[in-house]
């Protein structure tokens, strides 16, 4: 009954760390070590210490059980992947006067990539380089919080069942993450997912994506 009730929590937390799953999902999660990451965790649900052997029994047990859910892995083999070079963004205070500014930019330039993300008391607009030198000028200098060049974004169009499958999304975010790569901004609007990260980091961003895509429809293929 203990080892069953640990089996249950460990089955629980591997069932809410996407990362975990997939390391397990991919063979290259080593029990030990992903028994040790969840043991705090296990001991505090269960109320009292518990050997690692069985958090490790527990996780193979997980390890077996666990098999990627079809409409998730269908959802990431059907996106498509476009990379969008040469950005670069400027945050200022945000104001009701600098929020119509922005609606005005973005109705100057409709042809343009053209990002306004809303903070609490700051905006972020993510535009072309190209006219980046006019959206500045718009702003007063005193108003204007940073700006940064050399930008690219990794623009990810999936069906529109992302909208209500858990686990999509952070399927795109965590590769990137695990390669070490900064997340400059990011934004979901419907069926796409926006990821603005350096251009020196984008081809090999682009890369990681597109493999996981690939991975998806391979093992969509296979099954």
């Amino acid at each position: 009954m203990v080892n069953l009730s640990i089996s249950r929590i460990v089955q629980h937390l591997i069932e809410n760390d996407l990362p975990i799953q997939d390391a397990l999902a991919r063979g290259y999660g080593n029990y030990s070590a992903i028994a040790r990451i969840l043991k705090p965790k296990v001991e505090e649900i269960y109320g009292r210490k518990v050997d690692i052997a069985g958090i490790i029994t527990a996780v193979k047990r997980a390890k077996a059980t666990y098999i990627p859910e079809r409409e998730y892995c269908r959802i990431v083999a059907e996106s498509k992947i476009t990379l969008r070079t040469d950005l670069a963004k400027i945050s200022v205070e945000k104001t009701r006067r600098n929020l119509e500014k922005a609606r005005l930019i973005s109705a100057d330039f409709p042809e343009a990539f053209f990002q306004v993300l809303e903070g609490i008391s700051t905006l972020t607009l993510i535009t072309d380089e190209g006219i980046f030198e006019n959206i500045r000028l718009v702003f007063r200098k005193d108003e204007i919080l940073s700006e940064k060049h050399n930008l690219a974004a990794l623009i990810m169009q999936s069906p529109k069942e992302i909208v209500d499958t858990p686990g999509c999304i952070v399927a795109f975010y965590n590769p990137i993450s695990r390669a070490h790569i900064n997340i400059e901004e990011t934004a979901s609007c419907y069926t796409e997912t926006i990821i603005t990260l350096k251009m020196e980091d984008a081809a090999k961003a682009f890369s990681i994506l597109s493999d996981l895509i690939f991975r998806m429809r391979r093992s969509l293929a296979g099954s």
